[in-house]
């Protein structure tokens, strides 16, 4: 059974947090070239970024639950390595749900009027944001390999 939880943990994070990561890591620069041409085509490009952003982050709530039974099932709910993931994988939602995603939002909404309303810092801000949430998740993610302490880490 922790062969197919931990199976599951691991396809949950490359399906739902790597759509994530490229999208979120693509807005700022999609947003400059929008800026910079006003072109409808730019403009659906950052929706449809916007848009797989939200839903694989919905999706991702499934990372940290097969990642609690993984670590149930192995017996590690009490390890310092683990506990610190656990906080930074809070931080990086945290980073994502209250920062990034609501910055994508307001730089749709800019472009949704006439002139167009939206602060040329926006995409470095957003920049900034969106590399924080990726540099958590790959923390996270060496926390994940090495396991601090475990007889099977590297």
């Amino acid at each position: 059974m922790t062969k197919l939880l931990l199976s599951l943990h691991v396809l949950a994070a490359i399906v739902a947090i790597g759509p994530v990561t490229a999208a979120a890591s693509m807005f700022p620069a999609a947003t400059r070239r929008a800026l910079a041409t006003g072109a409808d085509r730019d403009v659906a490009v950052l929706r449809t970024l916007n848009r797989i952003c939200r839903v694989y982050a919905a999706l991702g709530i499934a990372v940290p639950l097969f990642g609690l039974f993984t670590a149930s099932s192995l017996d590690v709910l009490g390890d310092a390595w683990l506990i610190t993931s656990i906080a930074l994988t809070a931080v990086a939602a945290g980073v994502l749900v209250l920062a990034v995603l609501p910055r994508q939002r307001a730089v749709l909404d800019g472009f949704g009027r006439e002139p167009v309303e939206v602060d040329v810092k926006w995409p470095a801000r957003l920049a900034m944001h969106t590399g924080l949430f990726n540099v958590l998740w790959a923390v996270v993610t060496v926390l994940m390999i090495v396991r601090p302490g475990s007889t099977t880490g590297a």
